[in-house]
């Protein structure tokens, strides 16, 4: 992993639009925030980034600005997931060409694929590419659901380092860690499991909450991380609300609502995505002003 280190709050960045085209300045300043805040590592294009309604070129775009952005100064796990495998391949190429630090690879949706198929699909993105990846494990998007025993036989892999686990299931953690060893890396895909996640071995969250409240998240993670769950609980006290008032409706709607109230960019969604609706604008309202934001 070349010295490689992937824990702690990760925010699963949104993207910014402007009069309907994605906006690079303010992408940067959001990128420059979210480091400044205290973030350990930054995930473009994933699911919150609306990466299915962004052209190839956009996507990479993107990318491109956050690597440039970042300098380094923290890992960059860049979104290059697909339900085409030939299109992983190669968005995994331009993140590679333009210096990310890792790949985060979502099970293939709408096709449900066998366990087979997730075996072969990982395995051919392994061997076309040099960058560590992250397996994306979200049954309640992609619909397949990648089994422990599956995970396990993919670990084996020397550039497949971890996975976000947003299955819901708070088990799972202690299960993926017996099967593919304490060294791989799982992250939580949940904001709401977080801690408890952590508990059972996890080492961090690619976060949506992350985006709206970095520091915050990055404190609960260091402290989980030093061991301190007192001080991470009472952190977590105060973004619980917030954790679910930003799927109040459909992601990243309020994400990016809660973002314009705080002044950090347009509130713009891309169709089939919409505005949320008053009483989730209100829930988001209300979480913000618990979590001491606004």
């Amino acid at each position: 992993m070349n010295g490689l280190t992937l824990n702690g709050s990760m925010p699963a960045l949104v993207t910014p639009f402007r009069n309907g085209a994605v906006d690079l300045d303010g992408f940067a300043a959001f990128v420059e925030w979210q480091i400044g805040e205290g973030s350990h590592g930054l995930v473009p294009v994933g699911t919150t980034g609306e990466s299915p309604t962004l052209s190839h070129d956009e996507h990479y775009a993107v990318i491109t600005a956050c690597v440039d952005v970042t300098n380094k100064r923290v890992p960059v796990i860049a979104g290059c997931g697909s339900n085409d495998t030939r299109t992983a391949i190669a968005h995994l190429a331009h993140a590679e060409k333009v210096g990310a630090d890792a790949a985060l690879i979502v099970v293939p949706y709408y096709n449900k694929p066998s366990q087979a198929g997730l075996i072969a699909h990982f395995t051919a993105l392994h061997d076309a590419a040099r960058l560590p990846i992250i397996i994306y494990n979200i049954p309640g998007r992609s619909v397949a659901d990648m089994s422990v025993e599956t995970m396990a036989q993919l670990a084996r892999l020397p550039r497949i380092i971890g996975v976000k686990d947003a299955t819901g299931n708070i088990a799972r953690v202690a299960q993926q860690r017996l099967a593919c060893g304490a060294d791989f890396i799982q992250l939580s895909g949940n904001d709401d499991m977080a801690l408890g996640f952590n508990a059972q071995g996890g080492v961090g969250a690619i976060s949506v909450t992350a985006n709206v409240a970095p520091r915050l998240c990055a404190q609960m993670q260091e402290a989980m991380l030093k061991g301190d769950y007192a001080a991470a609980l009472a952190i977590n006290d105060r973004l619980q609300p917030l954790h679910a008032a930003l799927f109040a409706d459909t992601s990243p709607g309020p994400t990016k609502y809660a973002l314009g109230r705080l002044g950090r960019m347009t509130t713009e969604v891309r169709l089939p995505i919409v505005e949320p609706s008053a009483a989730a604008k209100a829930a988001v309202d209300a979480a913000l002003v618990h979590a001491g934001l606004m």
